[in-house]
């Protein structure tokens, strides 16, 4: 069906006011700014994701794939304007396996676990993200471990399999044990399911600290900006000889240690106070431009 001329003049004038009205929502409204990056965001990682697919294809559900996934996202940053500095990478078990534990802010943590994700390693993710579009298949793809948490008894089978994984494949496991995205500029209460793990399997714990977003980022305040980040990896914490009974404590300690941390890093939202205005900083990703 062809349409008479008077609608094309109305998609034209549309067009044009579309045109006119997005920059002057970008420069005018921080909230629009805040939707437009956030959109441009997972619209560029679902993007992204149809691209590692067929390339992930070629060797099936394998957790090699993560070196694919990690090689396509690490650019993201520079996009953004967010400097991301790593310190304490030496203290990743060099040969064996380990559960990583990593506090949880928002989808920007992708950010920093990209900057810092050893060789072999996975995340623990809700099931639901495997319906999440060309995303969730990628994720498959490169062997992320979904479980649902809504069913205890299966998420207590799969961390049993993963226990065995952990052994007898050299598979690192990172998991996020408050469970859900942590707005409030803290952390959670820790679930145990990752220490149980840990303890289950007799592997150390890594824990992973990533500071405050509050400099750049607050969903709250619909604020996105550029900004710093800094990612402290600890000494990893040993478990050989702990049993289940000595689950909550050891929860409670790591907590603590990465609670500690978290608030010496994230000084006057800085991103780690002073030490991290100095250009140059070790492992810092600097900005190329942003928008």
């Amino acid at each position: 069906m062809e349409l008479w001329p008077g609608a094309w003049t109305v998609l034209l004038l549309l067009l044009l006011l579309l045109l006119f009205l997005l920059p002057t929502l970008w420069f005018c409204s921080p909230s629009a700014k805040y939707f437009f990056k956030m959109a441009f965001y997972n619209g560029w990682i679902l993007f992204l994701a149809v691209l590692a697919i067929p390339v992930c294809a070629v060797r099936g559900r394998n957790v090699e794939n993560m070196k694919i996934l990690r090689l396509m996202l690490l650019h993201v940053k520079y996009l953004y304007g967010i400097r991301v500095e790593v310190r304490g990478a030496h203290h990743f078990p060099p040969s064996q396996p380990y559960v990583v534990v990593s506090n949880h802010q928002s989808s920007l943590d992708l950010l920093g676990m990209m900057e810092v994700l050893p060789g072999r390693c996975v995340p623990i993710a809700k099931r639901e993200l495997l319906w999440a579009g060309s995303a969730g298949l990628a994720c498959w793809l490169a062997g992320v471990i979904f479980i649902d948490r809504k069913r205890t008894g299966d998420a207590i089978s799969v961390m049993s399999e993963v226990a065995q994984t952990l052994l007898t494949q050299d598979v690192r496991v990172w998991v996020f044990p408050e469970g859900t995205r942590n707005h409030n500029g803290s952390m959670l209460p820790f679930k145990r399911g990752a220490f149980h793990l840990a303890v289950q399997a007799q592997v150390p714990i890594v824990p992973i600290v990533m500071s405050s977003y509050q400099d750049f980022y607050c969903k709250k305040e619909r604020r996105f900006t550029s900004g710093r980040c800094q990612v402290r990896v600890l000494p990893p914490v040993p478990t050989e000889g702990l049993t289940p009974d000595d689950v909550p404590a050891l929860a409670d300690r790591v907590r603590h240690s990465m609670l500690t941390i978290f608030r010496e890093i994230s000084t006057d939202g800085r991103g780690g106070g002073d030490y991290l205005k100095k250009p140059g900083g070790v492992g810092e990703a600097r900005l190329i431009f942003k928008f």
